[in-house]
This record gives C-alpha cells, sequence and structure tokens, in this order.
C-alpha cells in the first residue's frame, strides 16, 4: 500500500475508534464519515483479480516460437510479445534484453501475427549481443522486449513509393512496404546483398509488389548497387516517395541520386542507442542542422537533410569496446573444447 494511504487509513481508524468510544464525544456522523473513508481507501487499494482463459498464459518472458537463417549471419526469431503485435506500426522497434545484467539493443519489428500475439525480430549476428540472442531455439525466451517505440512511418496515402533495402535493412522495409500497400500505393522494392545466399525477405515483398533483386557478384538477379537499379527505376518517373533502409553508405547513395530529382526520400537510422525513451541521448543525430533522437523523434528522417557524416562518426565510438567485448565472447566460447595432446600440449578441436 502506498504510504499516503497507510497514513489516511490509520487517521480513519483512530478516528473511527474514537468515535464510537468517546459516546457523546463524537457524533454518529464523524463515525459515518469514518466508516465511508475506510470504505474508499479499500477500494483503492484492492487491485482486481487477474481472470485468464484457458488458452492464455501468464509469463515475464517472451517465448522464441520458430527459427529462421535467412543468410549466412541473419537470423529471424518469431517471439511471443502480444501486446506489441496488436498495436505497433511500420517503422517502430523494441528494445530487446536477453537476461538479466545483458546488454539493452534496437531491433525493428519486421513482422507481426496479431491473431496469435507474435512478432518477427530480424538479428544480424555482428557482436556478442546478437550472436547471444541468434543462439537462442524455439522454447527458449527473450526475458524483456520493450515497444513498440519510436515515430511510425509516414507513410503516402497513394500514388508509388520505391523501397530500397540494403542487406538487413530489407528486413526493415517489409513492414513500410506492407503499410503501404495496405494503403492502396503501388509498391516497387528494390533489394540488394553481397550474392544469393544474403538477399532476404525477397518472397515476402513479391507478395506486395514488384521487386527487382541486385547482387554485388551477379549471381542472383541484376549484377551491381541497389542505387543502380534505383536510378532507372526514377528516370522511368512516376515515384512519389523513396523509402531507403541499409548501411549508411547505401542510404547516403541512394540520397545522393534522389536529391537532384527532388524525390522525397525517408531513410531510416540506427545510431547508439540504450534506453530508446530520449533519456540517455546516445542516439542524437543530425538533421537539418538540428539535433535529433533517433529513439523518440525518429528513427525515420528526411534523407536529404540527414548529416551522414556526423553518423558514421557517431556509430564507431565505441566500436574498440565492442570489438574487445566479441573477443572475450569468443574466447569464452572455446572453453572445455581444448583436450590435451597424448604428449601432454594441448590443442583445440576444430570439429
Amino acid at each position: 500500500m502506498p504510504a499516503g494511504l497507510a497514513k489516511q487509513r490509520k487517521t480513519a481508524e483512530r478516528s473511527s475508534r474514537a468515535s464510537i468510544s468517546g459516546g457523546s464525544e463524537r457524533t454518529d456522523a464523524a463515525a459515518r464519515n469514518a466508516k465511508k473513508l475506510l470504505e474508499e481507501i479499500k477500494e483503492l487499494c484492492e487491485v482486481p483479480p487477474l481472470v485468464v482463459g484457458k488458452d492464455d498464459e501468464v509469463t515475464d518472458m517472451h517465448e522464441i516460437l520458430s527459427k529462421t537463417q535467412l543468410s549466412p549471419n541473419v537470423t529471424r526469431l518469431d517471439v511471443m510479445a502480444r501486446r506489441i503485435a496488436e498495436i505497433r506500426q511500420p517503422g517502430q522497434f523494441v528494445i530487446v534484453r536477453r537476461g538479466e545484467g545483458a546488454e539493452r539493443i534496437p531491433l525493428t519489428i519486421a513482422d507481426a501475427d496479431p491473431a496469435a500475439g507474435t512478432i518477427a525480430l530480424v538479428i544480424q549476428a555482428v557482436g556478442k549481443t546478437t550472436r547471444e540472442l541468434v543462439a537462442l531455439n524455439p522454447g527458449d525466451a527473450i526475458q524483456d522486449i520493450s515497444g513498440p517505440l519510436g515515430r511510425p512511418t509516414d507513410l503516402i496515402a497513394s500514388g508509388r513509393a520505391l523501397c530500397i533495402g540494403g542487406g538487413v535493412g530489407t528486413a526493415v522495409i517489409h513492414p513500410i512496404a506492407q503499410g503501404l500497400r495496405q494503403r492502396g500505393v503501388a509498391v516497387v522494392s528494390i533489394i540488394g546483398g553481397r550474392s544469393k545466399e544474403w538477399v532476404i525477405f525477397e518472397e515476402e515483398l513479391r507478395k506486395l509488389g514488384e521487386v527487382v533483386v541486385c547482387t554485388d557478384d551477379g549471381s542472383y538477379g541484376r549484377k551491381g548497387f541497389v542505387t543502380d537499379a534505383a536510378r532507372d527505376v526514377l528516370a522511368a518517373g512516376g515515384v512519389d516517395c523513396v523509402y531507403a533502409v541499409g548501411p549508411v553508405p547505401m542510404m547516403r547513395a541512394v540520397v545522393a541520386v534522389t536529391k537532384p530529382l527532388g524525390v522525397e526520400t525517408i531513410v531510416s537510422l540506427n545510431p547508439v542507442m540504450v534506453d530508446g525513451t530520449g533519456m540517455c541521448g546516445g542516439c542524437r543525430v543530425s538533421v537539418g542542422n538540428e539535433t535529433k533522437f533517433a529513439c523518440v523523434d525518429g528513427p525515420e528522417f528526411d534523407g536529404h537533410l540527414v548529416d551522414f557524416d556526423l553518423l558514421w562518426d557517431r556509430l564507431g565510438t565505441y566500436r574498440t569496446q565492442e570489438q574487445e567485448s566479441l573477443a572475450r565472447h569468443e574466447e569464452s566460447c572455446r572453453i572445455g573444447l581444448e583436450k590435451p595432446k597424448a604428449d601432454g600440449h594441448d590443442e583445440t578441436t576444430t570439429t
């Protein structure tokens, strides 16, 4: 019980007792008032019972229901997060913490199934925390998933949109394309990867409109960068807005193509982020010479106004610490893999 309510309750109890024992010193009205106050405090302090249906599950953890390897270092986890699945919108993200003491990292909600109560998290295994997350399997659980966070995508209401995704950024483009299609907007998606095995979400995007696939080595689709294909689509005309998500160099290159043409271009930024609510300031970016927080003002901004040089510099702020953390993680993973040689020396198992 809150301290203030506890104090009120004690006062009311003393008043009630005094009115009963004091006879003529306390009127019946005072006694009734004290009793009424006690009843009001009791009502405030009572918590309605939790009603759980036979198909409901009460848990503080987010169970992983399925796991899919999308590319050599990109994994999709479909996890239980019922309330997030019900209200998330394109462009929003979650902050994930695998367990007690683990690092908090932002992840875009790549898809959601409100009926099943699940959201899809697409994770690129590049550091200690992301490697720990993709090591989880169906039946395992993630302790904390906070969200949805960030401002939803500013979707055009009609016309034709060009969605460009590079690498794992293609997963971020997917919910944007979904939202556009639901509004009746014609969607053309350009997605890319180093080679065929690195291309993700092609099948999902083909359900929403035309898809152009690019690979660096020409092993699948069109050989070249996504910006090369974007030039051709834009040159044909009829594009009302471009949505681009991927590595910073890719988004900067897309903006360099669209800016001279005057085509509105929205990019999704993923700077260093800790709390996801605007308190830490770690995710600050410069947009139109103004400081913005990607977690609450974004993560999507007008690409023509983004200072990509500053963004790139800030992304490297903790690179040394990240490399050291990953090295310690890899070293700990090797513990127990060493076995003694016959001559007494040790060797590391490579199987």
